[in-house]
C-alpha cells in the first residue's frame, strides 16, 4: 500500500505516545513521533525516512506561529490552497512539487484534513545491517519492514550522522527495534558509536544460537565491506 493510503486511514493522534512527557534519556536532544511507515521508505536494514506532522495546513495560525518551517515553504503553502481554492490544480500541484524538495509534504487525511509533515532520514543508533550488496543485506532489509511497515515509531534523536541522518533509537510500540535487529542476527552491534552492554550481550546471543547473518561461519562486517567497495554503498 502506497504512503498516502496508509496515512488517509489514520488519525494522527494515536501517534502520540503517552510516554512523551518522560524525562528523555541521557545524550537524547529531542523525541519524534512518525505517521505509519511505508515499506518503500525503508532503505536498507538500518536506515529508513519517515515523516512527522508540523502544523495543520489549513490553519494559517499554527502555520505562520511556527518558526520551524522555512518562509519559502508557507509561501507556497498558503499559494497551494488558493490555487486549489481556484480548481486550478495544475499550479497547485506545481506547488506542492516545491513544498516537497524542500524535505515537507502536504497529506490530506480521511476527513479531508490537511497536514503538513516534514520529511526525516534516519539511521538506526548503535547498530550495522548488511549493506545490501551483501550476504544478509536483502534479509536485513526484509527484518526491518516486518518490524515497522505500517506503524508509528517513536524516535529518540541523538544528533546527526555525516550524512546529515538522525541518529535514533527506535521504538515501534514497545519494541526497541535495534534490540530486535541484533537478538534476530540481522545486524552487528557497532561499537565504534556505542559501547552499551546490552548491544554487545544482544549480538553475543545471536552469535552463540547462529541466527541470521551468524549462520555464516564468516560474516563480513559491514563498514570494512563498505571501505573496500566505496561505489556500490
Amino acid at each position: 500500500m502506497c504512503f498516502d493510503c496508509w496515512v488517509r486511514k489514520f488519525d494522527y493522534r494515536h501517534a502520540v505516545d503517552v510516554h512523551a512527557t518522560t524525562p528523555l534519556p541521557k545524550g537524547v536532544k529531542f523525541a519524534l513521533f512518525t505517521l505509519p511507515v511505508c515499506a518503500k521508505d525503508i532503505a536498507d536494514g538500518d536506515g529508513m525516512t519517515v515523516y512527522v506532522k508540523i502544523v495543520d495546513a489549513d490553519d494559517e495560525d499554527q502555520l505562520q506561529g511556527s518558526e520551524s518551517i522555512p518562509l519559502n515553504v508557507k509561501q507556497a503553502v498558503y499559494k497551494r490552497k488558493r490555487e486549489r481554492k481556484r480548481r486550478n490544480y495544475t499550479k497547485a500541484d506545481e506547488l506542492h512539487g516545491l513544498i516537497i524538495r524542500s524535505g515537507y509534504r502536504i497529506i490530506t487525511l480521511d476527513n479531508r484534513q490537511q497536514i503538513l509533515t516534514k520529511k526525516y532520514r534516519i539511521r538506526l543508533r548503535g547498530i550495522d545491517a548488511p549493506e545490501l550488496g551483501m550476504e544478509y543485506g536483502n534479509e536485513a532489509k526484509e527484518e526491518l519492514v516486518k518490524l515497522v511497515e505500517g506503524w508509528c515509531l517513536r524516535l529518540l534523536v541523538y544528533g546527526q550522522d555525516q550524512y546529515r541522518r538522525f541518529v535514533c533509537d527506535v521504538y515501534c510500540n514497545d519494541t526497541f527495534v535495534q534490540e530486535e535487529m541484533l537478538r534476530k542476527g540481522f545486524a552487528w552491534h557497532y561499537e565504534d558509536y556505542d559501547q552499551g552492554l546490552e548491544f554487545a550481550n544482544w549480538q553475543k546471543e545471536a552469535r552463540s544460537k547462529r541466527r541470521g547473518l551468524w549462520k555464516s561461519t564468516k560474516p563480513k562486517k559491514p563498514w570494512e565491506w563498505r571501505r573496500r567497495n566505496p561505489m556500490q554503498r
